[in-house]
């Protein structure tokens, strides 16, 4: 009669702390894939100066071209720069009136953050950037939209100034936001920016 030998198939105990470890890392790596931030650029933008939002159009068609989304979230004084200066602004109450007079009415009436001298450095800048073919902001707008990129508008700055959807410009991916909605896209954004 042959006698059979049992042999354990419990792991030594260097094994299984290689397992255990094993096993750690597996969860590691999948919480990182799960929350591993996506192929996107988020960028506030918060000026109204033309050089500032002149920076972030040149920025945001460039990331389109690298980045699979790219989205532009307007806040407080870069909103005028989205006014439509053909465009009647509907009925506001005092102080819309007041903020729609005193604010910029779209990118041609925009200033300059520094060397504004009175009008004329927009003007010297512009006929700069036309001798050095450098694309103005109403082009980099419509590349903007060519290209996807996404513009929201902060709803809660355009209820403080006064200003209304119907007197902004013709835009394919302009839609009014919350800082929630922001939040969720540059939350998972590789890439985020304050201007």
């Amino acid at each position: 009669m042959e006698s059979t030998v049992m042999t354990s198939t419990l792991p030594d105990p260097a094994t299984a702390g290689i397992l255990e470890r094993l096993n750690e890392l597996e969860d590691r790596v999948a919480t990182l894939a799960a929350n591993a931030a996506e192929d996107n650029l988020s960028m506030v933008v918060m000026s109204g100066d033309l050089d500032r939002i002149l920076a972030a159009f040149i920025i945001a068609t460039g990331a389109s071209a690298m980045y699979e989304k790219v989205t532009m979230f307007f806040t407080f004084w870069a909103i005028p720069a989205l006014r439509d200066p053909k465009k009647a602004a509907p009925s506001k109450d005092l102080m819309g009136r007041a903020f729609a007079k005193m604010l910029p009415k779209g990118a041609p009436a925009l200033g300059l953050s520094q060397m504004n001298m009175g009008g004329m450095g927009p003007r010297m800048i512009k006929w700069l950037m036309k001798k050095h073919n450098v694309l103005g902001l109403e082009e980099l707008l419509r590349r903007a939209a060519d290209a996807g990129v996404q513009i929201f508008i902060c709803q809660m700055s355009m209820d403080l100034m006064g200003f209304k959807m119907e007197e902004m410009i013709d835009y394919p991916n302009l839609k009014l936001a919350g800082v929630a909605t922001f939040l969720a896209e540059a939350g998972t954004s590789k890439v985020s920016l304050f201007i």
